[in-house]
């Protein structure tokens, strides 16, 4: 069955138009143009994939993202006008994967559903490397998407936790935000002024309680890039 990707926009023609190009690639699209049709929708048809306007008025795209993320992992990409940098990073922190800043590409757009649909896929896919990750109080179980630290468990979206897992399997390797990037996004062009990968690293110190100073677990090694180690 072809994935189904939800897309709501305030905006009609925007809301067609980003469907009309999912359809060209064979996805099923579930157009909303509400926040309030959005979150409807997503309990009649659970999607596989949510993309959400933003600053929808009444029901916004931050409270719909906040209501997948209290039941659902699926991957969900923000639409933002350009410049409004603070969205895109409340966007994150409410559990979004991604974001993409009008006027998009369409190609853009495709290539980047597309991508998190792989990643997402590849949890429930049979695994030839380790399913468990242990690095100190730090354990993450792949084949569960689970992630617990001194055992308390972190609510971590899906990026969030595919950073957390290629940090892990590198351990004591120094990965720079373009490895990152890549190997999430695989074939998407990465350009130096994204600050993707920075604002999930951010968020993940937050939920480890870990420190920019003095951290614990992920170590920022200045011009390189990141790395964990064993405690």
């Amino acid at each position: 069955m072809n994935e189904r990707i939800l897309v709501a926009d305030d905006e009609p023609d925007i809301a067609d138009l980003v469907c009309l190009y999912l359809q060209n690639e064979n996805f099923q699209t579930i157009p909303c143009y509400s926040g309030r049709e959005a979150l409807e929708q997503i309990q009649k048809e659970k999607p596989d994939l949510a993309i959400l306007d933003i600053m929808m008025p009444g029901t916004s795209g931050l409270f719909v993202c906040r209501k997948i993320r209290e039941t659902d992992a699926y991957p969900v990409i923000f639409l933002t006008a350009k410049g409004e940098e603070i969205d895109q990073i409340n966007g994150l922190a409410m559990g979004a994967d991604d974001y993409i800043t009008k006027p998009f590409r369409p190609l853009e757009m495709v290539a980047r559903v597309k991508a998190q649909l792989r990643r997402y896929k590849k949890y429930n896919a049979p695994r030839e490397e380790e399913d468990i990750l242990a690095r100190g109080a730090l354990t993450i179980n792949v084949r569960t998407h689970e992630c617990h630290l001194g055992g308390k468990e972190l609510k971590l979206t899906p990026t969030e936790f595919s950073v957390l897992e290629i940090l892990c399997r590198k351990k004591g390797s120094v990965v720079s935000s373009e490895e990152l990037f890549h190997a999430i996004w695989q074939n998407e062009y990465y350009s130096r002024k994204n600050n993707t990968i920075t604002v999930h690293i951010r968020h993940l110190r937050e939920k480890m309680g870990d420190s920019i100073e003095h951290p614990k677990y992920i170590k920022t090694v200045w011009g390189c890039g990141y790395k964990i180690e064993d405690h």
